[in-house]
C-alpha cells in the first residue's frame, strides 16, 4: 500500500464527522490493504508511531524538505525508516536522526510530507478512533464487530487481529482467546456520584474497596509468573513479592486482577507516589523490596486450571477467587442482595465509610450478575469516590511568573471528543508541589510543539487527574462549560490520552447523572 493511500484517507476520515462515513472510508482501505501491513496502517491512522518515540523533535521538523512530484513510498518503506531513525544513538545522533528523516521526506510529496509532520509530531488526530477502525475492519473481512472487538480485547492488539482476519478471514477470530502469559485490556468502571445512586442502577451487587495503587494483571503457569500494567507492559521483575504470592496460590494456572499497593506499619496506603514509584524502578530491586514492598490485592480471577471465567457472573468469578486467593490478598467486600431493603442501604453507606476511613480512595460496587467485559468501561461496574475526579490530557501550559518564574505552571486542561481531538475545559495551578512543577516543566518541554514566549502546546500525551468541585457554565471554552475549583491531584502515567474521560462524561457532572 502507497502512503498516499493511507494519507489520504486519514484527511478524508478526519473531514467527515458522520460515524457511517468514517467506517466506510476505513472498510475501503482494509480491502486494499496486505496482511503485513495492517499493524501498521492502523497505528498510523490512530496518529501512533508503532515505535512510540524517535527522537525527532518539532526542530527538526520545521526545516523544509522539497518534496517528491510523485507518490511512491509504500507504508512499509516508511515504517523500516522510522524503525532506523529510532535507533540511532551515540555522538552525533541528532545529526544523523536529521539526516535519515530529510532523506525520507525528500521521497513523499507533499501531502505524505503533512501527514507525516502530524504523524511524528502527534499532531495527527484525524478522528480515526479504535472503535471506528474495529468496525471499517468488520465490514472488509465481512466478520461481526462483537467478535473483531472480543479478539481486540483477548488478543491486546488492534493490529494482531487485523494481521489474521485480513490473511484467513473471520475464522481467524477463534485463534483470539484468553491464555495464561498473553495480557488482556481490563474491565474499566464508570463513575457513580454516591454508593445510593450506584445501588440503584445495579440493583443485587458487592461493593468492594477501591485502593489507590497499580492495577495488575497476574498471569501463572506452574512456577512461571507474569506480571503486567493496566497497559500491558510487563513488570514482573519489579516485583520479586508479588511473584512470590503468586506461586502460593492453591492454581496452578490462573490469570487474576487485582491492584498493588504499599501499606504503612499501620496497615494505612502509602501515597499513591511511592507506590507507583516503586513499581517504576528497575535498579536495585531487592533494596526498594526491603525499604517499600508491595502488596498485591485481588478482586477478579479470569482463568483458572485451564477453565475460562470472563462469561461467569461476578458472583460465581469471586465464589473462584475465595477458593484460588487467600483472604489477605482479597479485596475486601460487601454483598448487597436486596438494595431496596433500608438496612441494607445503611450497612452499604457504612461500608463505603469505613473504606474511606481506613485511607482508601472510594469502592467499585459490581452487578452481581454481570460478566466480564474485558477492555470495556461496563456499566455493571460503579466507582464511587468522596471527590470529583477526571483524567483529563494537558493540551498547554503558560510560564510562570513570582516564585513560579521559569516553570511551567498554569495547565490547560482538555476532555476527550469522540473523534478523538480534545475540547479545552479551563486552566489551573492548584495542587502543584514544587517538585511537581520542576517535573511537568521537564516533561512538558520535551512534549513541546510551540511556544510563544507565554503558553507552551504540547503534544496531548500526558494525563493528569485533576479533582474539583462542580461543573459550571462557560462561554470561555468550546463546550460551553469549564471545571470550578479545579486542582491536580496527580499525573497518571498508567493511562494514555486515548483513556482520558470523555467530554460526555464531564457534561454529565453538569447535568447531576
Amino acid at each position: 500500500m502507497l502512503l498516499a493511500e493511507l494519507a489520504d484517507t486519514s484527511r478524508d476520515v478526519a473531514a467527515t464527522s458522520a460515524r457511517t462515513e468514517k467506517v466506510a472510508l476505513l472498510a475501503e482501505l482494509f480491502r486494499t490493504a496486505e496482511p503485513a501491513e495492517a499493524p501498521v496502517v492502523i497505528t498510523y491512522l490512530a496518529g501512533r508511531l508503532p515505535q512510540r518515540k524517535i527522537g525527532v523533535g518539532w526542530s527538526t521538523l520545521r526545516d523544509p524538505v522539497p518534496p517528491a512530484d510523485e507518490p511512491r513510498l509504500t507504508v512499509l518503506e516508511v515504517h523500516d525508516a522510522l524503525g532506523r531513525i529510532a535507533v540511532v544513538s551515540g555522538k552525533g545522533a541528532q545529526a544523523e536522526r536529521k539526516r535519515l528523516l530529510r532523506e525520507l521526506l525528500s521521497a513523499a510529496t507533499g501531502a505524505e510530507q503533512r501527514f507525516l509532520f502530524g504523524l511524528i509530531s502527534g499532531e495527527l488526530r484525524q478522528g480515526a478512533l479504535d472503535a471506528f477502525a474495529v468496525d471499517g475492519l468488520s465490514a472488509a473481512a465481512g466478520a461481526a464487530p462483537a467478535d473483531v472487538r472480543r479478539a481486540v480485547m483477548l488478543g491486546g492488539s488492534l493490529g494482531a487481529v487485523a494481521e489474521a482476519l485480513l490473511a484467513r478471514g473471520p475464522d481467524a477470530l477463534a485463534d483470539f482467546r484468553l491464555e495464561v502469559g498473553r495480557p488482556v485490556q481490563p474491565m474499566l468502571a464508570q463513575t457513580a456520584k454516591d454508593v445510593d445512586e450506584a445501588l440503584d442502577r445495579l440493583g443485587p451487587c458487592a461493593i468492594e474497596e477501591k485502593l489507590d495503587g497499580i492495577r495488575v494483571q497476574v498471569h501463572r503457569d506452574g512456577e512461571s509468573v507474569r506480571v503486567f500494567t493496566r497497559t500491558l507492559d510487563e513488570i514482573t521483575d519489579r516485583l520479586p513479592e508479588v511473584v512470590a504470592a503468586a506461586r502460593d496460590l492453591t492454581a496452578e494456572r490462573a490469570v487474576l486482577d487485582g491492584e498493588l499497593i504499599a501499606l504503612g506499619e499501620d496497615g494505612r496506603p502509602r501515597p499513591f507516589q511511592e507506590t507507583a514509584g516503586r513499581v517504576g524502578s528497575r535498579l536495585d530491586v531487592t533494596g526498594a523490596r526491603a525499604t517499600l514492598p508491595v502488596s498485591p490485592v485481588f478482586f477478579d480471577l479470569l482463568l483458572v486450571d485451564g477453565r475460562e471465567l470472563l462469561t461467569l457472573d461476578t458472583a460465581e468469578r469471586h465464589a473462584e477467587l475465595a477458593r484460588t486467593v487467600p483472604e489477605p490478598l482479597r479485596v475486601r467486600r460487601l454483598v448487597v442482595e436486596d438494595p431496596a431493603d433500608d438496612a441494607a442501604r445503611v450497612r452499604a453507606r457504612a461500608f463505603a465509610d469505613e473504606v474511606l476511613a481506613r485511607g482508601h480512595e472510594g469502592v467499585v460496587v459490581k452487578g452481581l450478575d454481570s460478566a466480564y467485559s474485558a477492555g470495556r468501561r461496563g456499566a455493571s461496574w460503579l466507582k464511587v469516590k468522596p471527590v470529583h475526579t477526571l483524567d483529563l490530557v494537558v493540551l498547554a501550559a503558560e510560564w510562570g511568573h513570582g516564585r513560579r518564574t521559569g516553570k511551567l505552571s498554569n495547565l490547560h486542561l482538555g476532555a476527550r471528543r469522540p473523534d478523538g481531538t480534545f475540547a479545552m475545559l479551563g486552566k489551573t495551578f492548584k495542587g502543584l508541589t514544587d517538585v511537581l512543577l520542576a517535573w511537568q516543566t521537564e516533561r512538558l518541554q520535551e512534549l513541546a510543539v510551540q511556544d510563544d514566549g507565554w503558553v507552551v502546546t504540547v503534544r496531548p500525551e500526558l494525563v493528569v487527574e485533576i479533582a474539583f468541585d462542580g461543573v459550571q457554565r462557560s462561554t470561555r471554552y468550546p463546550e460551553g462549560v469549564t471545571l470550578r475549583f479545579a486542582r491536580v491531584l496527580r499525573y497518571r502515567d498508567d493511562k494514555t490520552a486515548a483513556e482520558a474521560d470523555t467530554v460526555e462524561t464531564v457534561l454529565a457532572f453538569r447535568e447531576g447523572r
